[in-house]
């Protein structure tokens, strides 16, 4: 413990000498960007992937995985032009161009017939019937397509009786509508064709003379009726196209097996993913100094909106990120040994310990801070291979076991009381194993079983106990003061609190009622109570010096006081909390109780015997009956100071009354204001409002009227 406290005076001179040298804002930046330094070594090798160093067509000398998911673009590639191909092609059929054909056929016959009607009126001769009749029948042409008749087959029409001509003419229209009404495509057009002449050549109504203008007629009316729809066709394909999901390469899908040869498929696939030795990539590097940046930006905001002395920030600042470093460390060596084991030993890490150790040293939010970021941390640690960024079972282990270890941890006031924590802490990690065990859907033997439930339990009884185990390191090395240390400070067989209660019975009575009223005032306002209660039962101690020149020892005895000139009773008095803080210091106290001691008077005026050397005639000067200080620098300093004055004042009263000690904490309060004791504190008026209020509460509680008994 020795060397604890030797190391922790060097730790501490060092400390003093950086922030003489840099300042405070240089040196809490400078320690920040070390620690990220640290923490960007520490966790590089995590997030780099793995590369291979391999050759095309050679055996693959290990099982190789792949560490992500990629969309895998040529194969994507091949099958949507797989399903393209797939797609057959759309027809459109169309009735109206069967109709359409039929209506032609008829208009041919009935030209035929209206050219006979005029022919038998006008008397003209056949070759000017033929020419009329092929200027009529051009008329039918569509789009410079027609049918081609010879003046034979003109003739032949103009020949035929008209009642074979309407049967030629229907015959003609019933087998093209028939064979019209049926989806023909253009590779079709030809069969059709041959289709309706053997119709028409076994049309045995047709009459001889007319049958090949008939089997002209009908094979020019045959055209395809269904049509390509390139348009939709297009939509089509692309519709099947976009319905095909990209293919993708997943995270720990086997890539090569160990002895296969690597193929150029597999040299693809292993290039794709950048896991070739020859491909290097910076975004797992830039992505870590991000993660490292925001770690550290949050530590700073906690720390730059945290209400205390700069000394004591960046004593904090040092102890957070040493905390955080070490658990850091303790994880990597973990990982380090993990692939020697079938199951995951990481759950084995202390989940509480880092957030514990915060909560007992410094505060509750610096705490749930380490929680965060210990959870975070552990899961880019604690990755594997082929994880994404984080291992999220590890970082919610860690993060659970944490925050329960700071919730629990909020009644210990006992080292011993640690243990329970960590029992605590043990049952939440074994209940997330469960979970975990649960949701992974996997079959584990007994044995397996069996580690991870001991490996809860060992987790949360490691945090516990390493957490007593360093605290007292902390606290000697860094000048910390725990609740558990200021417990065991409080405790009556403490040697000093001896001494004061032997030495000095009244100083220590005294002691403990200020102690009563400072507690209560600091809790009012959300100080530190405990430490206020504590550091009372210290403040005073100078006093052991010299204990009978204090009016609260000297009982029966005469005051010594007034036979001594004011300038040396002002000496015995000014110099008890010096004395008191050389006596602290000579016994390793902690530097809050230390401070307490030295500054619970502040630089305030020694009245009495100011005025005393005033009244007998001397010439004096103010600043020579005035304590040497400093002010205090916190508010259960300033708080004690109050309390200290106001609890010798009202026992001094013979007939304390509710108006006279309202009267009294008001007017010491109001002095000590004026003469500038809190100037160098955070206590605002406010609070100085609400700690008249309970201080004059707790005094009347304490001095309350008593009914006198008879006799």
């Amino acid at each position: 413990m020795i060397v604890g406290r030797r190391w922790g005076d060097a730790v501490d001179s060092w400390v003093k000498k950086m922030q003489s040298l840099v300042g405070y804002r240089t040196f809490t930046v400078l320690t920040i960007v070390i620690t990220g330094l640290l923490l960007f070594l520490l966790l590089i090798n995590g997030v780099r992937p793995e590369k291979y160093d391999i050759q095309e067509f050679h055996l693959s000398t290990e099982t190789i995985r792949s560490i992500k998911t990629v969309e895998d673009p040529v194969k994507t590639e091949e099958e949507r032009q797989r399903a393209a191909s797939e797609v057959s092609s759309v027809y459109q059929f169309s009735e109206e161009i069967g109709e359409n054909r039929a209506a032609i056929v008829t208009s041919v016959i009935d030209y035929v017939l209206e050219e006979k009607a005029e022919s038998v009126e006008s008397l003209a001769p056949m070759e000017e019937q033929v020419s009329d009749l092929k200027e009529n029948l051009n008329v039918l042409e569509t789009d410079g397509e027609g049918i081609r008749f010879t003046d034979g087959a003109l003739v032949s029409l103009l020949l035929l009786e008209n009642e074979s001509l309407i049967n030629l003419r229907d015959s003609l229209t019933a087998s093209i509508r028939d064979i019209m009404s049926k989806p023909i495509r253009s590779e079709q057009v030809a069969n059709t064709k041959n289709e309706i002449e053997r119709r028409i050549r076994g049309n045995l109504e047709i009459p001889e003379s007319v049958l090949p203008t008939a089997v002209l007629i009908g094979r020019y009316s045959i055209n395809e009726n269904e049509t390509l729809n390139e348009e939709l066709t297009q939509a089509r394909i692309e519709q099947a196209r976009a319905s095909i999901e990209p293919t993708r390469i997943l995270q720990g899908q086997v890539i090569v097996q160990e002895g296969q040869i690597i193929d150029r498929e597999v040299y693809r696939q292993l290039k794709l993913l950048g896991m070739l030795t020859n491909q290097s990539s910076m975004k797992p590097i830039l992505g870590l100094i991000l993660f490292i940046s925001l770690c550290m930006w949050l530590l700073h905001m906690q720390m730059t909106k945290w209400r205390a002395s700069k000394e004591e920030r960046q004593r904090t600042l040092l102890v957070v990120m040493l905390i955080l470093i070490m658990s850091v460390i303790g994880m990597k060596l973990i990982s380090l040994v993990s692939n020697n084991f079938d199951v995951s030993i990481a759950f084995l890490f202390p989940t509480a310990l880092a957030p514990m150790l915060v909560r007992s040293l410094i505060n509750e939010r610096f705490a749930v801070l380490m929680a965060f970021l210990t959870a975070a941390i552990a899961g880019i640690v604690f990755q594997e291979g082929y994880s994404v960024v984080l291992q999220m079972e590890i970082a919610l282990y860690l993060l659970f076991g944490g925050l329960a270890g700071l919730y629990v941890i909020q009644g210990a006031e006992k080292r011993s009381h640690l243990l329970q924590t960590s029992l605590s802490v043990a049952v939440v990690n074994f209940v997330f194993m469960a979970f975990y065990l649960l949701m992974t859907q996997s079959d584990y033997g007994v044995s397996e079983l069996l580690f991870y439930g001991i490996a809860a339990i060992t987790s949360g009884l490691l945090s516990g106990a390493l957490t007593i185990g360093m605290l007292p390191f902390f606290e000697s090395a860094f000048g910390l003061i725990s609740t558990m240390k200021l417990i065991e400070l409080s405790n009556p067989n403490h040697p000093l609190l001896k001494k004061i209660l032997t030495e000095t019975p009244g100083t220590y009575h005294h002691s403990v009622m200020v102690a009563n009223l400072a507690d209560a005032a600091c809790e009012s306002i959300g100080a530190d109570g405990l430490l206020a209660r504590v550091g009372c039962y210290y403040h005073d101690i100078g006093k052991t010096k010299r204990p009978g020149f204090f009016i609260e020892n000297q009982m029966s005895h005469a005051n010594p006081h007034d036979s001594l000139p004011p300038e040396t009773s002002r000496d015995i008095i000014l110099s008890h909390g010096s004395d008191g803080a050389k006596l602290l210091q000579k016994h390793k106290m902690p530097k809050e109780i230390i401070d307490i001691a030295e500054q619970h008077h502040g630089t305030s005026l020694l009245k009495y015997f100011y005025y005393k050397a005033k009244e007998e005639g001397q010439s004096v000067n103010e600043e020579d009956y005035r304590y040497a200080g400093p002010k205090p620098q916190k508010k259960e300093t300033a708080i004690i100071s109050i309390a200290d004055s106001v609890e010798a004042a009202v026992r001094s009263m013979k007939h304390p009354t509710a108006e006279k000690i309202q009267e009294i904490v008001h007017s010491i309060i109001k002095d000590r204001l004026h003469d500038g004791q809190f100037d160098e504190c955070d206590l605002t008026l406010k609070e100085l409002k609400t700690v008249e209020r309970v201080l004059c509460e707790t005094l009347n509680g304490i001095f309350h009227s008593r009914i006198e008994y008879p006799q």
